[in-house]
This record gives structure tokens, C-alpha cells and sequence, in this order.
């Protein structure tokens, strides 16, 4: 059975405006949010899995999109997050745009394939021009759900 975006991500951890002056800030921002919402987890260590996985090459995809991961053994089950950053940042994605769109992801450690599957299915959803269209003109963070889940 394959995930959907709605199997991961909830619309308590949906964001419009995250505040975001570099990668380096919302990686930290990731880690302070996704701690409140997986038990036994810290601020210190999300952001610490996530700056290292950016050490072996940006999770910046291109067209202003960004999919940080990592595996952490506080997860029991996979979950994401969805920021649209109050300004857009210099990312070092593979294009050199800057990035508006974090697609957070955060999956158990032992979940290799399912990792991989995510990760694809995410990647092939933000590479279609209407999909980030939608989420860009979004009113707010309920839509930007609503637009992110659908189908």
C-alpha cells in the first residue's frame, strides 16, 4: 500500500508564513516544531539529523522547493511537515532558485524502502507546476492542506 500526503502530514503541522532568514534557520525551526509533536524527540537532535543528511548534499530540489529528511528513532510511523516560508531563502538547491516550500519529513529508522517510496512519491507531486501553483496561492494554512492532500 503506498502512502499519500494526507497518511503523513496533518494540518496542525501545516505552516503558512514560517519565519526564515536561511536554511540553516529553518532547519532549527523544523527542529523546534517537529519536537512538540513527536514524544521523546529534541529540538537539538531533529536539527541535528537534518543538518547532517544537508551535509551530504541539499534537499533542495529545485523550482523553490525543499524536501529535508531524516530517519529518527523516535518516530513509531512516518510524518511531514509543510512550511510556505514568509520570504523565500537561498537554499543551494540544484537550480540556484530560492526556495518558498519545505516539505518536511521525518521517518523511523528502521523504514528504508518506505523512506525511498515517500520521498518519490513527494518529489513527483512537487514537480508538476499546478500542484506548487496551488500550494503557493493558497489563502492559508487550511488550503495549503487542503491543496497538499488532495488526491
Amino acid at each position: 500500500m503506498s502512502q499519500t500526503i494526507s497518511d503523513i502530514l496533518s494540518p496542525e503541522r501545516t505552516i503558512d508564513g514560517a519565519p526564515a532568514t536561511s536554511k540553516k534557520r529553518v532547519l532549527e525551526y523544523l527542529g523546534n516544531f517537529l519536537s512538540q509533536h513527536i514524544p521523546h524527540s529534541s529540538s537539538e537532535d531533529i536539527y541535528e539529523k537534518l543538518l547532517a543528511r544537508e551535509r551530504l548534499g541539499s534537499t533542495g530540489i529545485g523550482e523553490g522547493i525543499a524536501i529535508p529528511h531524516c530517519r529518527l528513532r523516535q518516530c513509531d510511523s512516518t510524518i511531514a511537515a509543510l512550511l510556505r516560508l514568509q520570504e523565500p531563502i537561498d537554499y543551494d538547491s540544484i537550480d540556484q532558485k530560492p526556495v518558498d516550500l519545505v516539505f518536511v519529513l521525518l521517518v523511523p529508522e528502521e523504514a528504508n524502502e518506505e523512506h525511498l517510496q515517500t520521498l518519490s512519491m513527494i518529489a513527483e507531486k512537487f514537480s508538476k507546476d499546478t500542484y506548487r501553483d496551488s500550494i503557493r496561492n493558497a489563502k492559508n494554512a487550511s488550503d495549503i492542506y487542503q491543496v497538499a492532500s488532495a488526491s
